[in-house]
């Protein structure tokens, strides 16, 4: 069952066009934005988005990685959640391999602007809305 589970998952991830990432704020409460479809992902387990390092998610990030990503297919109503940590990458050679052709709209000093960050999404368990039903499961590494 986890097999179908996680094939499901990664199902709704490729049909879904943005993402919803979570962080928890100064005293505990969770925020919740929206942001991009990630520009990379390895199955359920590893995600990269870009962000402002200036972006107050960003700090609460660096305070606390504790982060839930929600992807869904609105077309069907499917939904994923993945708990894990969110990691702010500031690394050269990933941020270059992140970066897309257009990100200096974001990013005006382009791919070395200091306010350009990339951040990894680290999976630990899922959980699935499908069909009036929720399933949990453990992403492995």
């Amino acid at each position: 069952m986890a097999k179908d589970l996680y094939k499901l998952g990664l199902m709704i991830f490729e049909k879904s066009n943005n993402s919803f990432i979570a962080s928890l704020d100064e005293e505990g409460y969770p925020n919740l934005k929206a942001m991009l479809k990630p520009r990379e992902n390895d199955g359920l387990k590893n995600f990269y988005l870009t962000t402002n390092t200036s972006s107050k998610r960003v700090q609460q990030y660096l305070n606390n990685k504790k982060s839930a990503v929600y992807f869904c297919d609105e077309n069907f109503f499917l939904g994923i959640m993945l708990i894990g940590e969110m990691e702010v990458i500031l690394d050269q050679k990933i941020k270059d391999r992140i970066w897309r052709n257009g990100d200096e709209l974001y990013y005006p000093k382009g791919i070395k602007d200091p306010d350009y960050c990339v951040l990894k999404f680290v999976s630990k368990k899922a959980r699935i809305y499908e069909n009036f039903k929720s399933y949990n499961f453990e992403i492995e590494n």
